[in-house]
């Protein structure tokens, strides 16, 4: 099942929607102005200073979402550094699920960093209807994501109202890329096992930590925490779904495409060949997303 009209890449059975857990938007003229705004920040200017890198506003992503079959997706900024900028762009992005309820759902880009300023934005994106935070970018941001004392405003807000974190995740080993940085499975352990009580998802796989899932100690502190699969063609072949369900379950990995650096259908089409159940490439792609956005713990 999906979208009336829309060809569905893959054979295997569908939830009644797919979730894209990860995609960015940016307002239009922060595209149009990109160079005076990649100066003015340091992640934007990490990771779009080259004018070939992908930037879209929120029709593009429901055009995107359209062609592709994607009935609902968590559309977010950045880890902004410039708190104004953060704010014009959190204010987009409260627009746009306002526009489109059915379809989108928001994420606040916050700085850790800002002290009681990202609590107090937290706060007020959550007010607005957002329903997370992220994606955070602790290399860019410049803060140490085990560090509770930088943490602790904004995750007591995230408590406070009940907010889904997200943290960019990245491989201590393989190759380099734009915004890759050192967020790896040593300090998303570290974050994770101090946060138990907030819902955290780990983008990109969480830099391999699922791997890590075989230690006791590690499988029970990741109980609340989700692993999405954004940008994983680039990262890793179709295996990655199949390892990475049996070591952490199908039920803690999230459909995330990155767009749009890259395509929900690509991502697609690495699920369609994952050697997995029909069920669990259905949670996969859009029922576990489902559970998590209406507040239920998904097991």
């Amino acid at each position: 099942m999906g979208l009336p009209g829309v060809e569905l890449p893959a054979p295997f059975r569908l939830p009644p929607v797919i979730v894209d857990f990860h995609t960015h938007i940016f307002p239009p003229w922060t595209t149009a102005e990109r160079e005076r705004y990649v100066a003015r920040d340091s992640t934007l200017g990490e990771l779009y200073v080259d004018p070939k890198s992908k930037m879209a506003s929120a029709e593009e992503l429901i055009a995107a979402m359209d062609g592709d079959g994607v009935g609902l997706s968590v559309a977010m900024g950045i880890g902004w550094t410039d708190i104004g900028l953060a704010r014009e762009a959190n204010d987009y992005i409260v627009d746009a699920v306002r526009r489109y309820p059915t379809r989108l759902a928001g994420f606040a880009g916050i700085n850790p960093a800002w002290g009681s300023k990202a609590a107090e934005e937290a706060s007020r994106c959550a007010e607005a209807g957002l329903k997370g935070i992220g994606e955070l970018h602790p290399d860019t941001q410049a803060y140490d994501l085990a560090d509770q004392r930088v943490l602790a405003p904004m995750m007591g807000a995230a408590r406070q109202h009940n907010l889904i974190v997200m943290t960019h995740s990245s491989e201590p080993v393989g190759h380099s890329y734009a915004g890759k940085g050192r967020t790896g499975p040593e300090v998303l352990w570290e974050f994770v096992r101090h946060n138990p009580d907030v819902t955290i998802v780990c983008a990109h796989w969480g830099g391999g930590l699922p791997f890590y899932a075989l230690m006791p100690e590690v499988e029970s502190a990741l109980a609340n925490v989700y692993f999405d699969t954004a940008a994983s063609p680039l990262l890793y072949d179709r295996r990655v779904f199949e390892v990475g369900a049996t070591l952490v379950g199908a039920a803690q990995v999230l459909f995330g495409s990155d767009f749009p650096l890259l395509s929900a259908r690509r991502l697609l089409k690495q699920v369609e060949d994952a050697a997995l159940s029909d069920a669990d490439k259905a949670a996969i792609t859009g029922g576990n997303a489902q559970k998590l956005l209406a507040g239920l713990r998904v097991r």
